[in-house]
């Protein structure tokens, strides 16, 4: 499964998700990107799309990208908090939904 971290998600969190194929938006080159032309490159090379940012599913129609989102809600985005969602992540990740976010954590 290929997963694509947010920019805004720590990059030290990618380590953690075991044999997952993880790559970063700054890794792809795609640092600035807005959301909708973000999730559409996303899209075309990865199935899962994994964020903190809470606000992207009011600011996209979902439904039209072929991508499982993943939202991670911790107590804050720091590394060590998200690190505690991975089980979570990891147990939801084969059932996550193409175009619908996903919640993970509180």
């Amino acid at each position: 499964m290929k997963v694509l971290l947010d920019e805004c998600v720590d990059s030290r969190l990618a380590p953690h998700l075991g044999a997952l194929h993880v790559r970063t938006v700054a890794e792809r080159g795609w640092g600035g990107i807005t959301n909708g032309k973000l999730l559409a490159l996303a899209a075309a090379e990865f199935d899962v799309f994994i964020t903190v940012d809470r606000n992207l599913s009011f600011q996209q129609h979902l439904p039209k990208f072929d991508i499982a989102v993943l939202l991670m809600i911790a107590k804050t985005n720091r590394v060590n908090d998200l690190v505690e969602l991975v089980p979570d992540l990891l147990a939801i990740l084969p059932r996550a939904a193409k175009g619908a976010v996903t919640r993970v954590g509180l």
